[in-house]
């Protein structure tokens, strides 16, 4: 056996030949990990990664909160947008039905109007007005009993039927107009017959007058029935 075998053996059989070698590996693979930790964290952004707020490196908020934020915000604001249209809307549709409801006034209290007057002319001598809305229903000064009226309107700005009455200078009911105290919107443009109206603060100026031989100058209106 030569020299160089011996000297072999011998290492082999010395425990610290072994230890050497564990701890010359154990550090070449620390290295590596550390190695592999810097150069991910140096070229690589994690999903989860915290993102800092502000100057300070200590607060950190979650990406995932960050968006959940921005989301709730974005949400608010849609909300507020369609809160503002849904407004308007309904301002519009609130307009465009009292629109209406005044050109259906008009129109009724043209028909309470038209039968005061027929009424009124159709007397059977003396020429008088109706003591109450009903005579227009069935007028029962003639044999057979006329009807001046279909029916008994609604007023449609209250949607009842009682209406505010104007009485006759003498006696009994020459027109009638709404009990409603708002404030109209149609202030002009009125037909001939209903010129009065124009620049009324209140649907109770709307009156449906029949003023034979202008008996509407003094005219008095009443509530109560």
């Amino acid at each position: 056996m030569s020299g160089t075998e011996l000297r072999n053996r011998s290492l082999i059989a010395n425990p610290r030949f072994f230890a050497r070698g564990h701890a010359r590996g154990a550090a070449s693979r620390v290295r590596l990990v550390h190695e592999q930790r810097g150069g991910q964290n140096r070229g690589q952004t994690p999903t989860n990664k915290m993102r800092t707020s502000g100057s300070d490196p200590d607060f950190a908020v979650p990406a995932f909160l960050q968006q959940r934020g921005f989301t709730y915000l974005g949400l608010l604001i849609i909300v507020m947008i369609m809160g503002f249209a849904l407004s308007a809307i309904g301002e519009l549709y609130s307009h465009a039905a009292r629109r209406e409801k005044e050109v259906e006034l008009l129109f009724i209290g043209n028909q309470y109007r038209q039968a005061i007057a027929s009424y009124y002319n159709r007397s059977p001598g003396a020429k008088t007005f109706p003591q109450k809305l009903q005579d227009l229903l069935e007028d029962k000064r003639f044999p057979m009993p006329q009807h001046h009226l279909r029916k008994l309107y609604r007023d449609p700005m209250t949607g009842s039927t009682e209406w505010g009455l104007v009485e006759a200078p003498g006696v009994g009911i020459m027109g009638v107009y709404s009990r409603s105290e708002e404030t109209p919107i149609k202030t002009s443009n009125f037909d001939a017959i209903d010129a009065t109206f124009e620049g009324a603060e209140h649907y109770t100026n709307w009156m449906f007058i029949h003023s034979p031989d202008g008996l509407g100058k003094g005219v008095v209106r009443d509530r109560s029935r």
